[in-house]
């Protein structure tokens, strides 16, 4: 198992979740249509937050993050959406390690 890969996938889950979330918050609170999207998303969003709060610790300890990127990751949690803002600038950035370092055939 790949870490920084359950990352990814955690961050886009989550971020996918909060999105579920508001529109069934505004199903629930601003039109009074339905409260399923509440009940539905508010559960999976739950389970799919501490996924991405154990996969952040997970990756930041197996790839020796520094303190203010893994707290950076860990508080992208909070707002809407920011769980995938910080995985692709962390794509962009920082590319994935590899488990051994590639070696030239020739050299």
């Amino acid at each position: 198992m790949n870490p920084r890969r359950i990352f990814r996938w955690a961050a886009a889950a989550e971020a996918f979740t909060w999105a579920g979330l508001l529109v069934g918050m505004y199903l629930k609170y601003v039109s009074g249509t339905t409260t399923a999207g509440v009940w539905l998303f508010g559960r999976l969003h739950g389970a799919l937050f501490v996924g991405y709060l154990i996969a952040t610790v997970w990756v930041a300890r197996t790839e020796r993050w520094p303190w203010g990127r893994a707290a950076v990751a860990l508080a992208a949690s909070i707002p809407p959406l920011t769980t995938l803002a910080f995985e692709r600038w962390l794509t962009l950035r920082h590319p994935e390690r590899t488990a051994e370092p590639t070696t030239d055939a020739r050299g």
